[in-house]
């Protein structure tokens, strides 16, 4: 069994080292799809979830898993989601992101991931406990689209996967820009080039990450877990092990994060990107605003941007997609303050200031 339960941390190793040489970044892509009109790494996820999708269809369809049914809380999967999504904004990353972030060495990630899981915890388990039921408890309904549609599962696979094939072709058939992009020299040569310096695009990433996703499922089953990747819940096992020693805590899924870590760890270190960097006052202040927003915003919402987003939107589940779209109206909500609207502030004062220059000019000459 114990070896077993290592096989989440051969995972989630693999996930950090990916994430972090390819800037798999969730918060950064749902933040520009607003900001910059930029749905590159959108559809990365979606590249992601629909391999992950198709894997899991083969897998079931072989008796090889089984994806256990569950219900979901409707309104907590919306305001949790929501929540998250205005978290992820200040935190600066995602779940996954915060730990990965973590382990390049940045103290506001750190920040933001230590109140993610201890907010986690409080709601899973203490104080916050019957708020959240009370915002959950009513609401529960089945949460499988083929169930509740009648509809088999693959065919939801063959529409995302014909959707997200749209969606990249369009990209890639978009002509590149006139101007030459800068290329820094290459210095490593080889397997070390390719996996310490080469930069990858978005679709790679996604590739990536699904297939990462997939094998995490008979991994995880294999100690008894009936999920793929989770966040949250292991963040806030992890520290409820700190606080109370119970080993019982330590399982498949806590290994995973902590292989996420070690695995970005190792990739920062590799490339040379790895330092430690204090940020200024308000960028701590608003990453542990950001964290709490993560940790109470996954626990209701029952999964972050991979337990929602990633997992149960490729299982076809109501709850996961529901989630994402929270989300993604969450980050663009947070994003209107943080970004759109000191940028309006910017462009009208520089406005206001040629303006009143022009009567000084004309009274010059």
């Amino acid at each position: 069994m114990i070896w077993m339960i290592i096989s989440g941390l051969i995972v989630g190793i693999l996930l950090g080292f990916v994430m972090q040489r390819t800037r798999f970044c969730l918060a950064g892509g749902f933040r520009d799809m607003y900001v910059q009109k930029n749905n590159k790494m959108f559809y990365a996820l979606l590249v992601a979830i629909t391999v992950q999708s198709i894997g899991l269809l083969i897998l079931t369809g072989l008796n090889l898993i089984s994806i256990p049914d569950s219900t979901f809380p409707i309104i907590g999967t919306i305001i949790g989601a929501f929540i998250f999504g205005i978290g992820i904004v200040l935190a600066g990353g995602c779940a996954t992101g915060t730990w990965y972030r973590a382990g390049e060495g940045l103290i506001g990630s750190w920040v933001a991931l230590v109140l993610y899981a201890v907010t986690a915890a409080i709601t899973k388990t203490g104080v916050l406990l019957p708020v959240m039921t009370w915002i959950n408890q009513p609401t529960n309904i089945n949460a499988n689209m083929s169930q509740t549609t009648g509809i088999p599962m693959w065919v939801f696979t063959l529409i995302l996967t014909i959707i997200t094939i749209i969606f990249v072709t369009k990209t890639l058939r978009k002509p590149k820009p006139k101007f030459a992009v800068p290329k820094l020299k290459q210095k490593y040569s080889g397997l070390r080039h390719y996996l310490f310096e080469k930069r990858y695009h978005p679709f790679v990433a996604g590739i990536a990450v699904g297939l990462i996703a997939l094998i995490a499922w008979p991994m995880s089953m294999s100690t008894g877990r009936d999920y793929g990747l989770g966040i949250t819940t292991p963040s806030a096992n992890l520290i409820t092990f700190l606080i109370t020693g119970d080993t019982q805590l330590i399982d498949w899924g806590v290994l995973l994060i902590l292989g996420i870590f070690l695995g970005s760890y190792i990739a920062a270190r590799g490339s040379r990107e790895f330092k430690w960097r204090l940020p200024d006052k308000k960028t701590i202040r608003n990453s542990a605003i950001g964290g709490i927003c993560m940790g109470f915003g996954a626990s209701v919402a029952g999964g972050c941007s991979i337990g929602n987003g990633l997992v149960e939107t490729a299982i076809m589940s109501w709850k996961g997609w529901i989630a994402l779209g929270s989300m993604i109206l969450g980050v663009w909500f947070m994003s209107y303050f943080i970004f759109i609207r000191p940028m309006k502030k910017l462009e009208k004062q520089t406005s206001q200031s040629q303006t009143t220059a022009v009567p000084k000019q004309t009274q010059t000459t």
